[in-house]
């Protein structure tokens, strides 16, 4: 597996790890987490700062899905 970059913000690399292990694409994450596919490509590449409830939605996705 290749090492993350240490500088990814934790949840960045808590979403592409997800996305890893499960097999989905940033429009998978988004289509579950009700967060537009844009910030969550945004949050990954950290070009954007999550909202609380970004982040909220995002963990609780990942957690249930």
């Amino acid at each position: 597996m290749v090492e993350l970059d240490n500088n990814l913000s934790k949840l960045a690399e808590e979403i592409i790890e997800y996305e890893k292990k499960k097999h989905l694409a940033d429009n998978d994450v988004a289509f579950g987490s009700q967060v537009s596919v844009e910030r969550v490509h945004n949050i990954k590449a950290m070009t954007a700062t999550p909202t609380d409830e970004e982040v909220r939605a995002l963990r609780r996705f990942m957690k249930n899905a």
